[in-house]
């Protein structure tokens, strides 16, 4: 098991801001390389957070940053944005689907343009952007180097509570995770793991504060993913395993958990969904 990820090559989709932002900070602090890969170049009225804010912040945590303004939903740019992590870093050794796009209505609230949204954001660029990366990732196996993909994304439950009330995303979300069920085997044989990870808790980021009705005072702050993350990605043993922030820690012998409450001493947390 590696003790750190210092020179490590990463790229990860949606880390302008909120978890993606998080786990590259984590990784910068081990002197990672790290591609951001977001369409976010100007800041959003509502969002804070662009690609090179979050480079700023990536090389003050000690990492080098490379960003990338990406379209995820373009299968050009996609691919581009790999061939210029790999040209610029030399190669890959980790992929990181964080980006995704969440829309929470019922089947009659929800338009065709936001469906279409979450299935191009969640599902077609977390496959289009592995299968990207995967011949890179086999260059870094064959070299030693620990290949890994991790998608955020919460373990499959066909309970149909986690269906009923928004349909669409759900689909959207386990989309993601059918692709850790199949990459995992699928790679395999040429030593890439392919791991998700998902929080327990409901997570204070910007994009959450837009929902309607979401007490962020009862969440835990991304750093709990970050840890998490970084926990997985500097393992050897676990693939196609679908992964709990919580659970993770623990693993280690992490179990007090409240340096990642939003308010410390908060004990009745805001539960993430998909979880039985």
């Amino acid at each position: 098991m590696s003790a750190n990820l210092a020179g490590k090559k990463i790229f990860i989709t949606g880390a302008s801001r909120g978890i993606g932002l998080a786990i590259a900070k984590r990784a910068a602090q081990d002197g990672a390389m790290i591609a951001i890969a977001a369409k976010t170049t100007e800041p959003h009225p509502k969002l804070p957070g662009t690609i090179f804010t979050a480079a700023q912040d990536i090389e003050a945590a000690g990492g080098r940053a490379l960003p990338i303004q990406c379209d995820l939903r373009d299968e050009e740019q996609i691919s581009g944005a790999v061939a210029k992590a790999v040209a610029e870093f030399g190669g890959l050794d980790i992929l990181i689907n964080n980006a995704s796009a969440i829309n929470l209505t019922p089947t009659l609230q929800t338009p065709a343009k936001r469906f279409d949204l979450m299935f191009s954001v969640n599902v077609r660029a977390t496959f289009l952007t592995s299968q990207a990366a995967i011949p890179a990732l086999k260059e870094s196996a064959a070299a030693g180097r620990n290949p890994q993909i991790l998608m955020m994304s919460p373990p499959l439950s066909m309970k149909s509570k986690w269906f009923k009330n928004h349909l669409a995303y759900t689909m959207a979300k386990y989309g993601m995770s059918m692709c850790v069920l199949g990459l995992a085997d699928e790679l395999k044989r040429d030593g890439i793991n392919v791991n998700a990870l998902w929080p327990r808790t409901a997570i204070d980021t910007a994009a959450l504060a837009m929902i309607p009705g979401i007490d962020t005072a009862a969440c835990r702050t991304p750093e709990i993913l970050a840890d998490a993350a970084h926990v997985i990605l500097t393992g050897t043993e676990r693939t196609g395993e679908f992964l709990v922030d919580d659970e993770v820690l623990a693993s280690i012998g992490i179990t007090d958990l409240d340096k990642y409450a939003v308010v410390p001493g908060t004990k009745d947390f805001l539960l993430d969904f998909f979880l039985d």
